[in-house]
């Protein structure tokens, strides 16, 4: 049970409602730019726990976020028929699981365009998908390994604090959810906390 005392299928009946009614916000098209879409994946587990699949991004040379804890998903193609089907394709090659035949994708959260000089110009687009406690997840050459975390650890005050980080060689200092060894901060940090209010 959560502190309000609602089940883990109550809360997540909830978040379901809330994210189907949610009218994501746009970034603007200036150019330079190019647009990705991550999974933001729930389930509930064997224990009546809900919670979000995260991967560790293999560490890659030319990749920005080389080693980084992440939510699945990449670059859109040119092949790809929308923003949501990368975020299909990109799990299904990153993490093996197809969420169109063990999932449901209920909708988007806002989308991200960080402005930093250490960064590409990149337009992320959050999709929100629910899963079944055996859907099957397994691992690829981009992923150093998953994790599935408990929203009530990632949205505990406890978890959250600044940390001295560095990207590129440039020292750093942000906010970030801790979870044993790992660190999530970044843009899907953000992506957590945007997504926070709705999974209240």
């Amino acid at each position: 049970m959560t502190a309000a005392g609602a089940s883990a299928a109550e809360r997540l009946a909830r978040i379901i409602g809330a994210v189907r009614r949610h009218e994501p916000t746009r970034e603007t098209r200036e150019e330079p730019f190019w647009e990705a879409a991550v999974a933001l994946i729930l389930r509930i587990n064997a224990q009546e726990q809900l919670e979000v699949l995260f991967i560790k991004r293999a560490t890659r040379e030319g990749d920005p976020w080389s080693g980084q804890i992440a939510l699945p998903g990449g670059r859109f193609d040119a092949t790809d028929a929308s923003l949501e089907h990368t975020a299909i394709r990109e799990t299904l090659e990153e993490v093996q699981l197809d969420l169109r035949v063990h999932g449901t994708i209920l909708g988007a959260l806002n989308e991200l365009r960080p402005r930093t000089p250490i960064l590409p110009p990149v337009i992320v687009r959050p999709f929100v998908a629910v899963v079944g406690a055996d859907a099957p997840v397994g691992g690829s050459d981009e992923v150093a390994a998953t994790f599935w975390v408990s929203l009530d650890l990632l949205f505990d005050p406890a978890s959250a604090r600044e940390t001295d980080i560095v990207v590129r060689g440039h020292p750093l200092r942000r906010p970030a959810i801790h979870f044993g060894e790992h660190a999530i901060w970044g843009l899907t940090e953000y992506i957590l906390r945007s997504f926070e209010p709705i999974a209240a």
